[in-house]
């Protein structure tokens, strides 16, 4: 019997999407970072050990690398383009869902697997506090190499080389956990307009919050959960939180605009998650280029846009807001009814007012 469990657990571990220890004798992990990387650290004024942090966009298929300079501040270091993620545009809920997790997650030391089976990678400890709130599950949920995912973010094997080597030296730095902040697509006007009837909107405002304080302080966001919802900097000075205000009042009014003007609400639908650019006429080649490539039939045609209907009559709202009184009383715009341009205005005007 003890035999039989010991095979059911190796084999267990040997499916798991992002870790094994095929490479257990391998040095990689300790692979410096590239000199055109420290080269560019140096004109930025950051060193190695300065603390990092990371942003990932599933729809541009990008991840970010910021360092913190010697005034406290965040400075964009370089941008990382995602050879896979899986899934679609929303959250990770389930185990078994393909989805890449998106919200606040938290690298540790001990995230770091130098044995994964695919390269390199480091776990997102997903599940985070906020996704244990409400049930969620899955494991295993990573950035590593490779061009192939199952819910995790690839990156091939020299970008997480390069990455997994900057992470290590933040670590010896004296960085004790790196923040990890992972969005559907960037937090722009025009984005938000677009995406403004799919299910995820609330959840998609509610992450946000957190993505326009660190735009305004450069600073990473203290990340708490209490209700069902993620809330940022509480406590904070009360200097940024208005500018943190006015940059979501600014957003919304530009969101407005756009309705206004008749941008489209759609929703993008991926056959399984895509990838960047620069990567395709690599996998579209016959040489291939990329090693595995999961489900490559599914980036063929990329993301498929779907028109979101019009909401129904929606009841009238006050005019005590500037943005509501003057965008509303506007004549429609062509394919953007009145009921759903006041949707919308009162939807982003509760941007700040906790009620999404």
């Amino acid at each position: 019997m003890l035999k039989k469990i010991t095979l059911g657990l190796t084999l267990v571990l040997a499916l798991s999407a992002c870790q094994d220890g095929r490479y257990a004798a391998s040095t990689r992990h300790l692979a410096p970072i590239p000199p055109a990387t420290l080269a560019l650290m140096s004109t930025k004024g950051v060193s190695p050990g300065d603390p990092i942090l990371m942003r990932a966009y599933k729809k541009e298929a990008e991840i970010e690398l910021w360092k913190r300079g010697v005034d406290g501040r965040y400075a964009l270091l370089k941008t990382y383009p995602m050879c896979r993620w899986s899934g679609q545009l929303g959250p990770k809920t389930r185990e078994g869902d393909r989805q890449a997790p998106e919200g606040f997650y938290a690298i540790s030391p001990a995230s770091m697997n130098p044995n994964s089976s695919l390269y390199l990678s480091f776990d997102l400890g997903f599940p985070n506090a906020y996704d244990r709130s409400l049930g969620r599950t899955g494991t295993h949920l990573m950035v590593h190499g490779s061009c192939s995912s199952q819910g995790c973010f690839a990156m091939t094997d020299e970008a997480i080389s390069e990455l997994y080597a900057v992470v290590r030296k933040a670590f010896a730095g004296g960085q004790r956990a790196v923040q990890f902040q992972s969005y559907p697509f960037r937090m722009t006007p025009e984005n938000l307009a677009r995406h403004r009837q799919d299910p995820n909107l609330a959840f998609w405002k509610n992450i946000k919050e957190g993505a326009d304080r660190f735009e305004v302080t450069k600073a990473e966001p203290v990340v708490d959960v209490a209700g069902g919802h993620y809330v940022f900097d509480a406590g904070a000075d009360a200097s940024t939180a208005d500018e943190v205000a006015r940059k979501q009042a600014d957003d919304d009014r530009q969101v407005a605009a756009l309705v206004a003007n008749g941008t489209p609400a759609i929703r993008l639908v991926y056959d399984d998650g895509g990838q960047h650019r620069a990567f395709r006429e690599t996998m579209m080649a016959a040489s291939g280029g990329l090693g595995e490539v999961s489900r490559p039939e599914a980036l063929a045609s990329g993301p498929r846009e779907v028109a979101m209907p019009a909401p129904g009559p929606v009841a009238p709202i006050g005019g005590h807001g500037s943005v509501r009184s003057k965008v509303a009383t506007k004549p429609p715009a062509t394919g953007v009814t009145e009921a759903e341009r006041r949707r919308l205005l009162e939807t982003f005007a509760a941007a700040g007012d906790g009620r999404k």
